[in-house]
């Protein structure tokens, strides 16, 4: 083969290749969870992932209130990894790209924010465990949720 065609067959084989693969969403985070503590509790529902998007809600309160509350999506980005975007209580969106990601972990960063920089989700057997933090891990927090089974009549 000439090298002019080798050269245009490598170009064409390398352009039909994914430079790097897109991470896929965290179709283990999808459905509906809940933790409690005494009066304290809190609720996250996830839908499966449909065509690059995840749409989730959630909510937490005491007693019978609702303390807070935020609109939730995760979706694929034009690099192909998933960005976290959350409105707490339908406010401005503030953007999360991926940092990390596992089988059964995926974090989300963004030093730009003033408190929770660093959103971890991962499954511990049947918990969904959500941990934020500072950039450099200072003001942890982390949370267990357990499944909640749902029904429609």
């Amino acid at each position: 083969m000439r090298p002019y065609r080798l050269a245009a067959a490598l170009s064409l084989l390398l352009t039909a290749l994914p430079l790097s693969a897109a991470t896929p969403l965290p179709a283990w985070l999808a459905g509906t969870w809940m933790r409690e503590n005494g009066a304290n509790w809190a609720e996250e529902l996830w839908t499966a992932p449909r065509h690059g998007q995840m749409l989730g809600i959630a909510r937490d309160g005491f007693g019978p209130d609702v303390t807070s509350w935020a609109y939730l999506r995760i979706e694929q980005a034009a690099d192909g990894n998933p960005v976290l975007i959350m409105q707490p209580s339908g406010g401005a969106a503030v953007r999360y790209p991926l940092a990390v990601a596992s089988d059964a972990a995926i974090e989300f960063a963004n030093a730009a924010e003033k408190t929770r920089q660093r959103i971890r989700f991962s499954r511990e057997g049947q918990l969904l465990v959500i941990e934020t933090s500072r950039m450099d891990g200072s003001e942890a927090e982390r949370w267990n949720y357990r499944p909640v089974a749902t029904t429609i009549d």
